[in-house]
């Protein structure tokens, strides 16, 4: 029963950490799909929401849901006005120029947060109210991580839903499917990309703000989620954003059991998982043009 407990506790593990993932590769693989653009400044945003988060935690008088609800809208502004001065001018340019911009973005955005909070390690207090563990099998799961899997849930089931059921979903599998037609049409696709871009980047602050009371705040958290993300966009299918919830559920149990039982190999866990999935899926598991 121990051993049994322990893989339990580990896949639930995985499921909170997949979900976490997901919520950052929905809005790199909207953004690359709809727009064509590789955004490499993408973990930023995930870092600048936990930071953001923390702020206004510590202004709030440790709220947390104040802070999950305004660090989004405040790096989705964000995100707009980076769409609107840095990204819409290079939607001509090559992939390497878009490469270039962003990463550059990154590194400004990484040094800017350390300059304003600092390079110590620090956390988002996890609210009271969830701050409890319940027994599963002999061992305790924290009841916040409950939450993580949960909440992850139900944003996927409503981002399929706004995708696949509103007027607005459609413009944006329109912009998707055929980006000239769906302009020849009359859809403004550059108010539907700098709308897309802003939401992914907000998708992206929602999940740091998330993972704050559990992996912590510290200097380079974006490119280890950005690695994570690019690796759960390529498994799921480039543009498909049922893929990156698939391609985040591989991973994120690929990560955590590669972590619980062969550490000094869990990043190999993860790439064996994305050479098999690519091997046999090369456009990935509901990529375009995939079989």
């Amino acid at each position: 029963m121990g051993e049994a407990g322990f893989y339990l506790i580990q896949f639930m593990n995985g499921l909170a950490f997949s979900m976490l993932l997901f919520l950052v590769a929905a809005g790199l693989t909207l953004i690359f799909g709809l727009m064509d653009v590789l955004n490499l400044a993408h973990g930023s945003f995930y870092m600048l929401g936990a930071y953001f988060g923390l702020s206004i935690l510590k202004a709030t008088g440790n709220n947390f849901w104040l802070a999950l609800v305004l660090a989004p809208l405040v790096v989705g502004g964000i995100g707009y006005v980076v769409e609107y001065v840095l990204i819409r001018p290079m939607y001509n340019r090559t992939h390497l120029d878009q490469v270039l911009l962003t990463l550059g973005f990154a590194y400004i955005a990484a040094d800017l947060t350390r300059w304003n909070w600092g390079a110590s390690i620090q956390s988002l207090a996890t609210p009271a109210i969830l701050d409890f563990s319940v027994p599963v099998g002999e061992l305790r799961f924290p009841v916040y991580r409950m939450f993580i899997t949960v909440a992850g849930l139900f944003l996927a089931f409503a981002f399929y839903f706004v995708l696949e059921r509103t007027r607005w979903g459609a413009v944006i599998r329109a912009g998707v499917s055929n980006r000239d037609m769906a302009r020849a049409l009359g859809i403004n696709i550059k108010r539907v990309f700098a709308h897309t871009f802003a939401m992914g980047c907000a998708l992206a602050a929602l999940a740091g703000v998330i993972a704050g009371p559990v992996l912590g705040l510290f200097p380079g958290m974006d490119t280890e989620v950005l690695i994570l993300a690019l690796v759960v966009v390529v498994v799921g299918g480039l543009g498909s954003f049922s893929g990156s919830f698939w391609g985040a559920l591989l991973i994120g149990q690929a990560d955590t059991f590669g972590k619980a039982l062969l550490p000094e190999f869990s990043m190999f866990a993860i790439f064996a998982v994305m050479a098999v999935i690519l091997l046999y899926k090369p456009s990935g598991l509901l990529g375009r043009g995939g079989s």
